[in-house]
């Protein structure tokens, strides 16, 4: 007889078909949030692209259905419907039933030569993870078509009426019992669809949004997208670099080797920024890999060798860095290749050693030639990475000498800062506060033991234009990288972090808005570690003090406000808000029980005196000084009741736009994107 607790055969469970997908659906595809959602549309996309990739397909069209589906269809081949020689069932329903089938993993017969689908396990996924889905096929004349529930065949396919359309159109319809939302975002498809369109030139792709009811941030946009982009890559970065002074035109040039494929493209521009993303079989390496590697050592060789040739580097000059040549380029890197290596779930990094060969070898050899045949654009190029060089080294003495003041070890931390003893990170928290009079009501009212002050007097340096020499030379600045004790720059060790949580605690008005956005944009430009850690906040202060006869509440928005005077029976549109600082009598209003009634501001009463009153003081507050030090801590600070945003970065592309349009010195970028966004704003305190 077995034991009570013997493991045996009997207890190991075998996951059938596609049940492992519903059972693990995180392994698959990231995660059931938006993020994981979301990757249903690029699973099923990709699997067009490939066909466009392969030279069969150049249009596929995105649609948002109004019942909450999406579908994808393709003018490609069609998946193939004839009879599988080994499963004995039509091909279409093995590629949308099986895990890793697909026409992904023969030799030089197979399906395709370069596919982003790695793992072939795309289509199938996608079916297991919806509620229904719907395969159409027009192939040969004729359409075909199957049905799935929850990835499982709901008939055989079906031979249906003539067609003179050749594709595949896929429809489905994501499962709520996985997903922790269905709601589809727009911008994030169109985001990602639009970056598809610049890797694959020439292809047309469209989206649809055919929802009747949509978030009210689209009610702006029309409902028809459509990507085409003849320039490619080349044409993508000039839409990186929009909002920059741009060095002459895009570079772009490509090249079949024997390892893949191999296309760059790259422009210079004013900016003190790089920006450079790298792409293997369309996929995104936001690790990038040897393709990167490679580039980056070509790209500082060969403009090494030009600079030298033309006697601009004499024989005693070092040579300029890769930090030097890379300071304002925007560049795009794309490779395709037979047998990809990713490394990780998400395929964020390639291992193929030999693209680095590959990749170095062209960048050598074209980027030589163009700098040769465009004396003009070259020179101005060298100059800027010699006046980059300079700049480096004015940098590291000043860098150096914020390092002697103990930027590294803490040793001689800023007078300012007022310190927690609590001396483990992971416990620790530094508030950054507008103004000293804001910083002593911080600073009475923390909890010492893990909550650091750091008050800063005016507004930072705005960094979007500044080099790190004088960025450096700014106290506040200064102040700041010290308490972060971390570094900058060459020898930053996020290891060194002192606190976990860095809380960006400004006013709620217009110069509080703008000191939080320079905060942000040193952040995101120097220290792009503490939001990929989740290590940044912005803490959220309420606008109103709201009291009734004892009762007092903070409402943190307009809307939180509305609720409570409904509670109490007022009506909001009579309350007159006072904006003057504490111990001084607020707005009031007052309602009778059973009817509203009007307001009586400071003292006023109305003709008829109501036989029971409800009393509201109504206090808005404009900066943070005007809250003793406890109000701030009950409101602001306390871990147990206080709100705070964590600061994230889902869109590298998109913030490294936003913050060159709004921090950058091109004024006309951001003179439209006020022109655009006026309207939208409400509420505005100046």
């Amino acid at each position: 007889m077995a034991a009570k607790n013997q493991y045996t055969a009997a207890q190991i469970t075998v996951l059938e078909g596609l049940e492992p997908v519903r059972k693990r659906p995180g392994m698959y595809i990231g995660s059931t949030d938006q993020r994981g959602l979301h990757h249903l549309v690029y699973e099923i996309v990709d699997n067009s692209i490939d066909e466009a990739m392969a030279g069969h397909a150049n249009a596929i069209i995105v649609t948002l259905n109004d019942d909450g589906s999406v579908s994808v269809e393709d003018n490609g081949r069609g998946i193939p419907v004839d009879i599988h020689p080994v499963t004995k069932r039509p091909a279409l329903e093995v590629v949308l039933t099986t895990l890793h089938a697909g026409g992904k993993f023969g030799g030089d017969d197979s399906g395709y030569k370069v596919s982003g689908g790695l793992h072939g396990v795309g289509s199938s996924v996608v079916n297991a993870l919806s509620i229904k889905m719907r395969a159409e096929v027009f192939l040969d004349g004729y359409t075909y078509v199957q049905e799935y529930k929850r990835g499982k065949p709901m008939m055989d396919v079906k031979k249906g009426a003539k067609t003179t359309k050749h594709g595949t159109l896929i429809t489905f319809t994501p499962d709520e019992e996985i997903f922790d939302t269905t709601e589809w975002n727009l911008d994030i498809i169109l985001t990602r669809l639009r970056q598809q369109a610049y890797l694959t030139r020439g292809i047309t792709i469209s989206v649809l949004d055919a929802r009747k009811k949509r978030p009210a941030e689209d009610e702006q946009f029309p409902r028809l997208y459509r990507f085409h982009f003849e320039g490619g890559i080349s044409a993508y970065v000039g839409h990186l670099n929009q909002s920059k002074d741009a060095i002459g035109d895009p570079i772009w040039f490509e090249k079949e080797t024997p390892e893949g494929f191999v296309e760059v493209a790259l422009q210079y521009s004013q900016s003190f920024t790089e920006h450079v993303v790298s792409f293997a079989n369309n996929i995104h390496t936001v690790e990038g890999g040897h393709h990167l590697t490679g580039f980056k050592a070509a790209l500082t060789r060969t403009i090494n060798a030009y600079a030298r040739s033309q006697q601009v580097l004499k024989e005693k000059d070092e040579n300029l860095s890769a930090d030097d040549v890379r300071e304002g380029l925007t560049a795009v890197i794309s490779v395709r290749l037979r047998e990809p290596q990713f490394e990780g779930q998400t395929k964020g990094k390639l291992g193929n050693a030999e693209m680095k060969t590959a990749v170095e070898t062209v960048v050598n050899e074209k980027l030589a030639q163009y700098l040769e045949e465009h004396p003009s654009e070259a020179r101005e190029i060298v100059a800027k990475c010699l006046l980059a060089a300079r700049a480096r080294l004015a940098a590291r003495a000043a860098r150096d000498s914020v390092i002697r003041k103990g930027a590294l070890d803490g040793m001689t931390l800023p007078g300012k800062l007022a310190d927690c003893s609590n001396k483990d990170p992971s416990q620790c928290e530094l508030y950054i506060v507008e103004g000293d009079s804001a910083g002593g009501s911080a600073k009475q009212g923390r909890n010492r033991e893990f909550q650091a002050i750091l008050p800063l007097r005016g507004k930072i340096l705005n960094v979007e234009q500044a080099r790190l020499d004088k960025m450096l030379a700014n106290n506040e600045i200064k102040a700041l990288i010290i308490a972060l004790g971390v570094g900058i720059g060459e020898v930053k060790e996020m290891a060194k972090l002192r606190y976990h949580r860095v809380v960006i605690m400004t006013d709620a008005d217009v110069d509080g808005a703008h000191i939080r956005t320079l905060l942000l944009t040193l952040f995101y430009r120097y220290f792009p570690e503490l939001i990929e850690g989740g290590y940044l906040y912005i803490a959220q202060p309420p606008l109103f003090k709201l009291q009734k006869d004892k009762e007092v509440r903070y409402a943190y928005s307009d809307k939180e406000k509305a609720a409570a005077f409904k509670e109490w029976g007022v009506q909001e549109m009579d309350v007159q808000e006072s904006e003057e600082g504490e111990g001084q009598p607020a707005g009031e209003a007052v309602a009778e029980e059973g009817e509203d009634a009007a307001v009586s501001g400071r003292g006023k009463k109305g003709q008829e005196e109501p036989k029971r009153k409800v009393r509201v003081n109504v206090q808005r507050y404009k900066g943070l000084g005007e809250m003793n030090p406890g109000q701030l801590w009950e409101t602001t600070m306390d871990p147990e009741r206080r709100i705070m945003l964590q600061v994230t970065m889902d869109d590298a592309e998109k913030a490294d736009a936003t913050f060159t349009t709004l921090m950058g010195s091109e004024v006309a970028p951001r003179r439209k994107f006020i022109q655009t966004h006026a309207k939208g704003v409400k509420n505005l305190d100046v």
